[in-house]
This record gives C-alpha cells, structure tokens and sequence, in this order.
C-alpha cells in the first residue's frame, strides 16, 4: 500500500531533538551496539516494505566497515524528513550522520514512532488512526 503522507497534516519540527531520541532504552543500546539493526528498521519503514531490514542491515554493516556507512544513512534521514516536511537539524543531514550517527539513528528511530509506526516491528502499513467517538454517544 502506497500512502501519500502530503495528504497528512505537516509538522514542521522533529519531535525531539539529536540529543533526545534515547528515551528509549533498548532501540539506543542496540544502536550503540548494532547501529546496522536499527538503520535496517528505519530504512523499511521509510521505504514503506519495499526493501527489506534484513539487506538495509547488510548494506549498512559492510559500509560500516569501511566508514562509508553516514553515507547511505544520511539519504535516509533525508527521505523521512522530506516524508514528513521536516527541516535539516541541527545541521545538514550529511554532517549530522558523519558526526553523530548513533544520535541521529535514535532520533529518526524514536520520530518515526512519534508518528505512530513502530521501526522494531518493520512495516506494517500507515499507522492506525483511532476511531472517533460520535458526538451522540456523549449524550
């Protein structure tokens, strides 16, 4: 399924800053240890299952290896920002990957569950919206 997220309202901030996207525990200690695992469930969740976490994680740990990895990460964060029309912060994508790879990866990671998808469990299509209550029903 293909969703158009022009169609959705617009956030002009990241939800959190670099800094701030370890509030969770276990995502940030499997990006400080295996940043290739959690690049994996970022890049399947922004391209939306058409690639897998499984090569995205390949692609990334051989690059890591090299010390090309921000390379290929920096076009992913670029991806979800333009997804959500978010603006290049604190700096250029491609610093903040080169710089701080592990805090970025925490951030897009901790935004894109901000938005209501879940990275760790690959995707699972849009997220759900919860339904609305009628109006009689608070009568």
């Amino acid at each position: 399924m293909n969703v158009d997220y022009r169609d959705q309202p617009q956030q002009s901030r990241w939800s959190r800053g670099l800094c701030h996207g370890g509030e969770d525990v276990t995502a940030c200690y499997i990006t400080c240890f295996l940043p290739c695992i959690t690049f994996g469930q970022i890049a399947e969740t922004v391209d939306e299952g058409r690639s897998s976490c499984v090569n995205q994680s390949t692609v990334y740990g051989l690059l890591f290896t090299i010390q090309c990895h921000w390379f290929y990460s920096w076009l992913y964060r670029d991806k979800l920002r333009q997804k959500f029309g978010m603006p290049e912060e604190p700096c250029s994508d491609c610093c903040v990957h080169f710089w701080c790879y592990a805090c970025a990866l925490c951030q897009e990671h901790a935004e894109l569950k901000h938005r209501g998808f879940n990275p760790s469990k690959g995707w699972t299509g849009p997220p759900t919206v919860a339904p609305q209550v009628p109006p009689s029903m608070f009568k």
